[in-house]
C-alpha cells in the first residue's frame, strides 16, 4: 500500500507509526509513506496557506488555490481522504475496506478547516475518528493508518488473533489473562486452565456477549440484528 499525506507539518510523520508492527512493516516495505509539505505550494514568500473566513468568524481557513495546487501536483489516484470531525465515523468495517486499497492520499487540515470548494472539486471523502475536535488532522491520520496498516498481509504476526478482536462481529473482545495464575488474590478463571477447547470457546463467546451488553448496548443491537439476517 502506498500512503501519501498532505500536511503543513511533515516532520510529524511517521511518528508512532515508525515503531512496533507498523514501523517494522514500513521498514520491510509492506507499505510506504510519503509526506507532502502543503506550504511548498504557497504563492508568496511567507508560505501562506490560510486566510480569513468569508462572512467573518474566528480562525483561519486553508486556501483552495494552495491546497488545490498541492493536490494537482501529487494526487495520482486511489482513495482521497480528508480527516474531518464532520466525516463518517471510522469503524472497523471501514478500516478493513481501506486496508484493501492500493493507494491512500490523506489531507491533514489545520486552523478552522479547508475551503469547501476543494472538497467539492476533488470529491474528497471525509473521515472522523470521533466526536471531538483536534488541533489538526495529523493525529487523526496516524490513528487511522495504525488501524489500517496492521490489517495488511504479513503485518500482524498471528493472523488468527484478528478473528477474535473487538468489533469483528459487533461483539467486544472477551477478557484476557496470562501468568501468574494467581495475582493479589485474583485467579485466572478455571475454564481457561481446563484444556477443554470447546468450553473455553463457549466461555469466551459468553463473556464477549456479556461485556458488550454492559459497555456497548448499541453494538449488541447490531449483533442481534445480524443474527436475524
Amino acid at each position: 500500500m502506498k500512503v501519501k499525506v498532505l500536511t503543513i507539518f511533515p516532520e510529524i510523520f511517521p511518528g508512532f507509526l515508525g515503531y512496533s508492527l507498523t514501523g517494522r512493516a514500513l521498514h520491510e516495505n509492506k507499505w510506504s509513506l510519503e509526506t507532502v509539505h502543503i506550504r511548498d505550494y504557497a504563492f508568496d514568500k511567507h508560505g501562506s496557506v490560510d486566510d480569513t473566513p468569508c462572512g467573518g468568524g474566528a480562525g483561519m481557513i486553508m486556501r483552495p488555490d494552495v491546497l488545490g495546487a498541492a493536490l494537482k501536483a501529487n494526487y495520482q489516484g486511489g482513495r482521497l481522504i480528508y480527516m474531518s470531525p464532520r466525516g463518517v465515523p471510522l469503524t472497523q468495517s471501514l478500516v478493513k475496506e481501506l486496508s484493501r486499497e492500493k493507494e491512500l492520499t490523506i489531507i491533514c487540515g489545520r486552523f478552522e478547516g479547508v475551503d469547501e470548494r476543494v472538497l467539492e472539486a476533488y470529491g474528497i471523502e471525509e473521515i472522523s475518528i470521533g466526536d471531538y475536535v483536534l488541533t489538526g488532522g495529523e493525529q487523526a491520520a496516524m490513528v487511522m493508518l495504525d488501524a489500517v496498516v496492521r490489517l495488511l498481509p504479513g503485518v500482524l504476526g498471528n493472523e488468527e488473533s484478528l478473528k477474535e478482536e473487538s468489533f469483528e462481529n459487533y461483539l467486544l473482545e472477551h477478557p484476557q489473562y496470562t501468568r501468574p495464575i494467581e495475582w493479589e488474590g485474583r485467579k485466572v478463571p478455571d475454564v481457561l486452565m481446563s484444556g477443554h477447547h470447546q468450553n473455553i470457546a463457549k466461555w469466551r463467546n459468553d463473556m464477549s456477549y456479556k461485556i458488550t451488553e454492559q459497555k456497548r448496548p448499541d453494538l449488541l443491537k447490531k449483533y442481534l440484528a445480524s443474527k436475524k439476517v
